[in-house]
């Protein structure tokens, strides 16, 4: 009897398999992918300092664990707002929970494996935030992933998502020329820390965190029983001892992985996990490279060195090489790469999605993972207005959606 899956694409329905077994291994394509990282590991150890080629390995296993679970928050986002399925969101508010309990320690003392600095991501909140989630909010949903589901997406062979990963970094080249206007000219308030700006402290902060993810898990569950949700279709996997390495692991396994695997991040290069900044160095090198004073941008104030300096210094770059190469070995573990088909529909939604997503991050400090992942999990308050103005361009993007031919889960699905 058919068994209903979700597909590597997220953006399609759930599909009938005759079971949700794995493919076989593809061996050539994993041995590929090892040698690769063999390859840029040894370079990061000879050329970089030793926490490069430790951001490597985090950035391998991030992508290995997001490909695995398929934790995308740009589904998890859709799902809520279109039949009111919670699921992913609940897996989210586990992930938050996790990550504020290792992040408090770890802030409120300094705990670093280098000795250097730790600080969170704690940023303004003004109409740059506004505009900027909102803008994401609509991208991730055209282009079919977030900023992670975007890297893991092209590790896992999403051909549009090559596109959106190309717009993507055009948008946020032209989001940090522009970011001195939004920041500057426009109203912004002074950022906001539930630990540091209120007086509660890393503990109360860590406390009143953990209620407010109860309660939003609590809405999501209330939500989906008055809208009588539709569940998520099961993934595609294996059982025993080889899921671990080959077959998909359940979101509350994934969630409490990159939890511990962001505080590794935090402790390792002294700031949580982040994505897009290394878009805007690329972007803003290419600009550079063809003329263009990428150094007068206030964006780069303070930190030209970046812009003459090899990208395997950047170590949010590193991560992302690392994500993708992750999510390339864990598809060919469960035999799933390859490359899918394009047409001008989903062309040129990741093409939209793409430059919205990367202007929208640039405006509001940051991606799903640096404002929403490791803003809430640095007890900022920008990152949980980023996380509703982000769902509420969701809202807007599901009327969107299918002039581009991309499904919207309906409650009368079985599954979504």
């Amino acid at each position: 009897m058919a068994t209903h899956v979700q597909p590597i694409n997220e953006v399609k329905d759930p599909v009938k398999r005759q079971d949700a077994k794995l493919n076989n291994p593809q061996t050539p394509h994993i041995i590929g992918g090892l040698v690769v990282s063999a390859i840029l590991l040894v370079y990061l150890l000879f050329t970089q300092e030793a926490v490069q080629p430790l951001l490597l390995v985090i950035g391998i296993l991030l992508g290995y664990t997001l490909f695995h679970a398929r934790f995308g928050f740009t589904s998890a986002f859709r799902r809520l707002a279109s039949v009111g399925n919670g699921q992913a969101l609940r897996a989210h508010m586990l992930m938050l929970a996790v990550a504020v309990t290792l992040f408090a320690p770890i802030l409120a003392f300094g705990l670093s494996f280098f000795g250097g600095e730790v600080s969170g991501y704690v940023s303004p909140v003004g109409i740059s935030l506004l505009v900027g989630a909102f803008l994401f909010g609509i991208g991730m949903q055209l282009g079919g992933g977030c900023a992670s589901g975007t890297l893991y997406a092209v590790g896992g062979g999403r051909s549009v998502m090559f596109v959106t990963l190309l717009f993507f970094i055009i948008g946020s080249t032209v989001g940090a020329y522009h970011l001195s206007f939004w920041t500057e000219e426009l109203p912004s308030f002074e950022a906001v820390s539930l630990a540091t700006s209120t007086g509660l402290g890393y503990g109360g902060a860590w406390a009143l965190s953990i209620i407010l993810f109860g309660v939003i898990a609590w809405i999501t569950l209330i939500i989906e029983r008055r809208k009588k949700a539709p569940k998520m279709a099961p993934l595609p996997s294996t059982s025993g001892w080889k899921r671990i390495f080959r077959g998909s692991w359940p979101l509350f396994a994934a969630a409490i992985v990159l939890a511990v695997l962001n505080a590794l991040t935090l402790m390792t290069r002294g700031t949580p996990w982040g994505v897009t900044s290394a878009f805007a160095l690329w972007g803003s090198k290419v600009a550079q490279f063809f003329g263009i004073d990428v150094a007068s941008w206030g964006y780069w104030q303070g930190n030209v060195e970046a812009l003459n300096a090899s990208i395997f210094t950047d170590s949010t770059t590193v991560l992302n090489l690392g994500v993708i190469l992750g999510a390339f070995l864990a598809s060919a573990a469960g035999g799933l790469f390859k490359f899918s088909k394009m047409n001008l529909k989903n062309v040129a939604a990741a093409i939209i999605g793409g430059l919205l997503m990367g202007y929208g991050a640039r405006l509001a400090f940051g991606c799903n993972i640096g404002a929403y992942f490791g803003g809430i999990a640095s007890f900022s308050l920008h990152g949980y207005i980023w996380g509703i103005l982000a769902l509420g361009g969701t809202f807007v993007a599901l009327y969107l959606r299918p002039l581009f031919g991309l499904s919207v889960p309906k409650p009368k699905d079985s599954f979504c």
